[in-house]
């Protein structure tokens, strides 16, 4: 973890890089740092992943309405603070993707951040932290 999957409506694919945004938005989770200037979140537990969504429904259907929806998953035990930075951070990336098509077309975009404290299950299999946890 952290894992921040992006659904979106398709009508968006032909006006910007998806496959882009999934970049900007790994980088802008790397390079968040805690109170004691620590990375948040580990270099190999880090995925974005975006998926067009197959169905959708979105407000009236009077216009060719899109929508973004980012669910970023993490595990419990950062501060408020630093759950809010990375939240404001990554929602800044976001606007900023947008921003080219935003003015043109009609987009609703949500952010949310989801701890995992309790987990009852929390199965893995990575060789992808020993390339990044040599010190």
């Amino acid at each position: 973890m952290p894992h921040l999957v992006i659904l979106y409506t398709p009508n968006i694919e032909a006006e910007t890089d998806m496959s882009a945004l999934c970049r900007s938005l790994a980088d802008t989770m790397l390079a968040q740092r805690d109170e004691a200037a620590k990375p948040v979140f580990p270099i190999g537990g880090t995925r974005v992943l975006a998926y067009p969504a197959a169905h959708h429904a979105v407000a009236d259907a009077k216009a060719d309405y899109a929508f973004v929806y980012l669910n970023l998953r993490m595990a419990a035990g950062r501060s408020e603070a630093v759950k809010k930075k990375a939240g404001d951070e990554l929602l800044a990336a976001v606007r900023a993707h947008f921003a080219p098509i935003f003015d043109r077309r009609h987009i609703g975009i949500t952010l949310q951040i989801d701890e995992s404290p309790g987990q009852v299950y929390d199965g893995k299999h990575s060789n992808l932290h020993p390339l990044f946890n040599k010190t």
